[in-house]
């Protein structure tokens, strides 16, 4: 039951957190911002979530920018989601690099 509601609030926290870097990112032309994964603690008290960043060059900068907006950001979602759940998580926030990992394979196997 527990790891059932994980995941539903998992999703939400995905949906939103990804409705929020478009909008704040869209003035940023030429870069794109998509939330990959999110995790929930038991307690739901945390939320890691997981971000792929194109191109992947400013993957770094724009992570570094997203922590100094921390608060920012779990102020916006506690906004949007305040109904449906009590407590608004931490947000710790990761670069995904799924992506340049399976690129770089191929360019290996290609090799």
């Amino acid at each position: 039951m527990q790891e059932t509601r994980q995941n539903k609030i998992s999703r939400l926290f995905q949906k939103e957190l990804a409705t929020i870097f478009q909008e704040q990112t869209r003035a940023m032309h030429g870069l794109m911002v998509s939330v990959t994964r999110t995790k929930v603690s038991p307690d739901l008290g945390i939320c890691t979530a997981y971000l792929s960043v194109f191109p992947s060059e400013k993957g770094d900068e724009l992570l570094e920018n997203v922590r100094k907006n921390v608060k920012a950001i779990r102020y916006e979602l506690g906004t949007r989601i305040h109904n449906q759940v009590r407590i608004i998580p931490e947000l710790r926030f990761f670069i995904d690099d799924s992506l340049d990992y399976i690129e770089h394979i191929d360019e290996l196997l290609k090799k």
